[in-house]
């Protein structure tokens, strides 16, 4: 039996259009396009991350669109929906909350579309990598500066938001350090509270009422990053007992870096956000290329399958090897009043 041209023309569309549907989202494999959806631009931190993936995706031909969630999980979901309209072929994110974006990266994988959890795990869904710094590692390095100023007396615990992954892998890697020293009697938690989105004037209001229970009499604070730790700092300074009392911190945050110099805040850990974004970078073009990257790790996400991850090793920052910041390119010796 024949078939018709109009027919034929009709068949062909509909093959051109199901061959269409099922290719994967890769337009231009020389010339990625990539979408970066950040839990919250406001936050200096992730405003650095940002500049150094734009730079060195640019220079691996690649483009990236930037979307900023300001701390609002929906606004998350919606904004990642809109990159997987763009048709992008990777997106990178930075989660606000890490629970609750399986079906939009679903969605993702639908599309053909590679998903990478930048710094803060994804949970529950399919990602094709992860990259972050040792979590649980740099946990283990702030108890441990705070334990080297202060290796006796109250702790107080001051962890990150509890909707964020890594804040739980941060308490591990602190309570690894502290637990010895808790087992022996010389190291007493007299309180311990998550801040929620990592509110600087959430943990104000945290050490304020801890300073009042305990009567002051607390001798070290493990802060999970430089923001609660500036938090922290203020309620102390109020009792007059900034400097006097170790305080861990996390980012290297310019105003963290000044209080370490002035020795209000005992040190911080740093994450060469250089390095993390251009590795993140990388290994997005080398995902929408087709090609393996590499990686040094795998961990449980709770899905299916364990995330193929590639971990970095942070640095212990203090007042006696700040300048490494300065080597670094990662502030001039001006910005930080050297």
């Amino acid at each position: 039996m024949k078939t018709s041209p109009m027919r034929r023309a009709l068949l062909t569309a509909f093959a051109v259009g199901t061959a269409l549907m099922a290719a994967p989202a890769f337009a231009d494999k020389a010339n990625p396009k990539i979408g970066f959806s950040i839990d919250d631009l406001r936050v200096e931190r992730w405003a650095r991350d940002r500049d150094y993936f734009v730079e060195a995706a640019k220079t691996m031909g690649a483009t990236v669109s930037v979307q900023s969630a300001d701390a609002n999980e929906q606004r998350q979901i919606s904004q990642i929906e809109n990159l997987i309209a763009q048709k992008v072929d990777v997106i990178v994110i930075v989660p606000f909350n890490s629970k609750v974006l399986t079906n939009v990266i679903k969605e993702a994988k639908k599309a053909g579309i590679k998903v990478v959890s930048y710094d803060r795990l994804i949970l529950n869904a399919d990602v094709d990598a992860y990259i972050s710094f040792d979590n649980e590692r740099v946990g283990q390095l702030q108890a441990e500066m705070v334990v080297k100023a202060q290796p006796k007396g109250s702790y107080f615990m001051l962890g990150g938001s509890p909707t964020d992954n890594n804040a739980k892998l941060l308490r591990e890697g602190q309570m690894k350090v502290l637990k010895p020293y808790v087992d022996k009697g010389d190291i007493k938690i007299v309180g311990q509270q998550w801040v929620k989105e990592w509110n600087p004037s959430e943990a104000l209001s945290i050490i304020e009422n801890a300073l009042t229970a305990n009567k002051n009499k607390i001798d070290a604070i493990v802060a999970s990053n430089d923001g609660t730790a500036g938090g922290a700092i203020q309620a102390l300074a109020a009792q007059n007992l900034a400097g006097k009392v170790a305080v861990s911190g996390q980012d290297a945050d310019l105003a963290a870096c000044k209080r370490v110099i002035a020795g209000t805040q005992t040190g911080t850990v740093y994450k060469p956000l250089k390095l993390i974004a251009s590795e993140a970078a990388k290994l997005s073009v080398q995902l929408a290329k087709g090609e393996k990257p590499a990686f040094n790790n795998a961990l449980d996400n709770g899905s299916a399958k364990k995330i193929d991850s590639l971990l970095l090793t942070p640095t212990i920052i203090t007042k006696a090897n700040i300048d490494t910041l300065v080597k670094d390119n990662f502030y001039t010796a001006k910005q930080l009043g050297l």
